[in-house]
């Protein structure tokens, strides 16, 4: 008998040792999700929330997950969406899951939701990358949630029998139905890991950050998201043919054109052999037909300029903001001669007033000139944002400048240069390593207010809380903006004049002239 109750008692305490070390699983709509504990919080990684987009569901909705018997461990990402390249944990067409950091104590416990969109091009991108780990910010009191979609020729292609097949009878965005998907599962499950199903923020940066754009846009997410964040982002440009950055939209119709080119590139003759192709063998990448979003009708209804004009959009609260040399990653010319003769092609009748508005030197092209890359990606489609939803709408709009990087000095060949793009992820995320003889105090600074702003955000529906500087919400009659630039303070628009001839070209392009010309 004394041997029999000594194993009670072991098992007994080896029950209590593994529920100390282990949390209780969590119950989804579909069966039960082991986490872990990290760092204070219980974090759970690679969630399915839609069934796996393979074989005959290749360039489909997504469909709902199955339900599965018995506790799944939710102890490591999932791959990546397939893509071109390397990426961290693989890649796989079975790429539809996502993650949760969560300080929630229990169930009841109601807490702000942040969802991350990562970015990349709409071709590449995964939630595995290191920087994208939330705990930094799930610390500072939200529910964080890092969502996966189809990316590339996989998540946007559109084509004639695509199109035939769909119910809605349209094709091509895949990737942005793949994230509605994902924010329907926080909406029906996140109350289970502490969540707060009816305070949720969404966020991302650069591709993720248009992608926020588009899903407030779109009537396919009323309901969703009662707060949006975007990082470099936004899609206010016309449709045009040929693309370049801020006008990269199609309409279905030349999209479904591109769709034909694609399946002839790829060496078949339907949709049938098409979907036959193992992923590795089939056309991926940058200048392929496909691999970006468009104007379908349905998820993304018309020219998002116009639906906001009209008032029909999401109207939820929006932080919103860019960096200071964006153009340093999307502006190549060199030589002062390259850069005019690039502006004329993309800008035609315009071309010389930006020139004006955006100046080179007589031997470079500085800042001043690689500013219009930026504001024509991303300052223009930001500042006309707030600018409508102000007018159109009842929510704040914030809007925010990221500036924070050394003073160059004359003889460093980064002298006159700004934040590039994407510098701004690793200071949302908190990630910075104060260890690096590189980071200095305002970089802690600035990371710490843009983590604290955040996810303020998240909780208040306002940057603004108790112990920081004041962020006004955007105002047109007296515009302002947030400087993320050694301490926060507020300041003018940048470069607010030459943002003024820019818009003329976007009010031209939407003009019955302008149209004609970007066909």
């Amino acid at each position: 008998m004394k041997y029999f109750s000594w194993i009670a008692a072991a098992l007994l305490f080896s029950a209590q040792f593994v529920s100390a070390q282990q949390p209780a699983p969590v119950k989804t709509d579909k069966g039960l999700v082991q986490g872990v504990y990290e760092n204070g919080l219980t974090v759970y990684k690679g969630i399915p929330f839609a069934a796996p987009p393979v074989g005959d569901l290749r360039w489909k909705a997504p469909q709902p997950a199955k339900s599965w018997e018995g506790v799944k461990q939710a102890d490591k990402f999932a791959p990546a969406p397939f893509q071109g390249g390397n990426t961290p944990s693989g890649k796989s067409e079975d790429c539809l899951y996502l993650n949760v950091w969560t300080p929630a104590k229990s169930a009841g416990d109601k807490i702000p939701v942040l969802v991350w969109i990562y970015g990349g091009g709409f071709s590449f991108g995964s939630t595995s990358e290191p920087g994208y780990s939330g705990e930094k910010l799930a610390q500072k009191g939200v529910v964080l949630v890092s969502i996966a979609y189809r990316v590339g020729q996989l998540g946007f292609i559109a084509h004639p029998e695509l199109s035939a097949e769909s119910p809605d009878h349209v094709s091509g965005n895949y990737g942005l139905l793949d994230q509605i998907a994902a924010l329907q599962w926080v909406k029906k499950n996140i109350a289970a890991f502490g969540g707060d199903p009816n305070k949720v923020t969404i966020f991302g940066e650069s591709a993720g950050a248009i992608s926020v754009s588009m899903l407030c846009a779109s009537p396919l997410t009323k309901g969703l998201f009662q707060g949006a964040i975007s990082q470099s982002g936004g899609s206010f440009g016309p449709t045009r043919l040929v693309s370049f950055p801020g006008e990269n939209m199609q309409t279905l119709k030349q999209a479904e054109a591109e769709g034909v080119n694609y399946m002839k590139k790829a060496g078949v003759t339907s949709l049938a052999e098409l979907r036959k192709i193992e992923a590795d063998k089939l056309p991926m990448g940058f200048g392929m037909p496909g691999g970006w979003p468009i104007v379908d009708g349905f998820v993304i209804p018309d020219d998002q300029y116009k639906l906001y004009e009209a008032g029909k959009y999401n109207d939820v609260p929006v932080l919103i903001g860019y960096n200071s040399d964006e153009g340093a990653s999307f502006s190549h010319e060199k030589k002062p001669e390259d850069y005019i003769a690039g502006v004329r092609a993309r800008y035609g009748k315009f071309a010389d007033d930006l020139i004006k508005a955006y100046p080179v030197t007589e031997n470079s092209v500085p800042k001043t000139a690689r500013d219009l890359a930026r504001d024509a990606a991303f300052g223009w489609h930001t500042w006309s944002w707030a600018r409508l939803q102000t007018k159109t709408g009842k929510s704040n709009a914030f809007l925010y400048y990221f500036d924070q990087h050394p003073d160059y000095p004359k003889e460093s060949p980064q002298y006159g240069f700004g934040s590039p793009h994407g510098q701004d992820v690793a200071y949302v995320f908190m990630h910075l390593d104060p260890s690096n003889p590189q980071t200095t105090k305002s970089d802690l600074a600035i990371s710490e207010a843009m983590g604290t702003y955040w996810t303020n955000f998240a909780k208040y529906g306002t940057p603004n809380a108790k112990g920081s500087v004041e962020w006004p919400a955007f105002n047109e009659n007296k515009p302002s903006v947030m400087y993320l630039q050694q301490t926060p303070h507020v300041g003018s628009v940048p470069s607010l004049e030459s943002l003024k001839v820019l818009d003329n070209y976007f009010k031209w392009r939407r003009s019955p002239e302008g149209a004609a010309w970007g066909k």
